[in-house]
């Protein structure tokens, strides 16, 4: 059977920030496991493959919560988000991936629609999400350690930087990378292995296959969405803030 998409969610983190023992993933908002509202969400994009969830830390608990409706991988060391999706690809079967984190309850399954649409409009080998962050304070206060989204000239995507990489000046850019990515699956293997982690964290970050394709000469389709549906779950203070936004999500 052919398939065009599979999505990938990565949930292999700790939630150490959050001062539990749990994985982050099933950190409760509104008693509900996190994850559960995007997967939620997935359900309403046609798939004909089962979605592929990166465990890692805790990785039992994540599948005796979630069931079988999924395929599982594990990664086994945190080596950084570049390392989780490698170690997914012997479960991908599709020609494209869409990639999106386990922790970001807000996000609705139209932008996600929105962005395979573009993929396949565009037929190039990168799409990606981005957001323009009002600001950083209060409710936008978790964006603040996303990566800054750095443009061309002509306003093409050129890279992205993480935060604990990027100078004053740079930690200035309002529009910010939630880490949602729609790829070609062959351009993707072959990529992802030459990504190194020369950084703070030596960490192998999936954002530096961003500037890859366009040292390629690739052109990088990106489709902004609001700020709110990437807010992250990182910390009690955003546990809090993603409470009180859920409260009014409905309204």
């Amino acid at each position: 059977m052919h398939m065009r998409n599979q999505i990938v969610i990565l949930a292999a983190g700790k939630g150490t920030r959050m001062g539990g023992n749990i994985p982050k993933v099933l950190v409760m908002l509104n008693n509900k496991p996190l994850i559960l509202y995007a997967l939620e969400e997935i359900e309403k994009i046609n798939q004909l493959a089962k979605p592929v969830i990166v465990v890692g830390y805790g990785a039992g608990k994540v599948q005796q919560v979630l069931g079988n409706d999924y395929t599982y991988v594990f990664q086994e060391k945190q080596l950084g988000t570049a390392n989780a999706l490698l170690s997914a690809k012997n479960k991908v079967k599709a020609d494209n991936i869409l990639v999106l984190y386990g922790d970001m309850p807000f996000i609705k399954a139209q932008s996600l629609k929105n962005l395979i649409k573009l993929h396949f409009k565009s037929g190039g080998k990168i799409t990606m999400l981005t957001v323009e962050s009002p600001n950083f304070r209060g409710l936008y206060s978790s964006l603040e350690h996303y990566g800054r989204i750095v443009r061309d000239t002509r306003h093409q995507v050129a890279g992205v930087v993480e935060f604990k990489d990027a100078s004053a000046g740079q930690k200035k850019i309002r529009e910010v990378n939630p880490g949602i990515y729609m790829f070609n699956t062959k351009w993707l293997w072959e990529n992802l292995a030459k990504i190194g982690n020369k950084n703070k964290q030596q960490e192998y970050y999936l954002t530096d296959i961003v500037a890859l394709a366009v040292s390629q000469g690739l052109k990088v389709q990106s489709l902004k969405t609001e700020a709110k549906e990437v807010l992250g779950v990182n910390s009690r203070e955003d546990l809090v803030n993603a409470e009180k936004l859920m409260r009014n999500y409905g309204s």
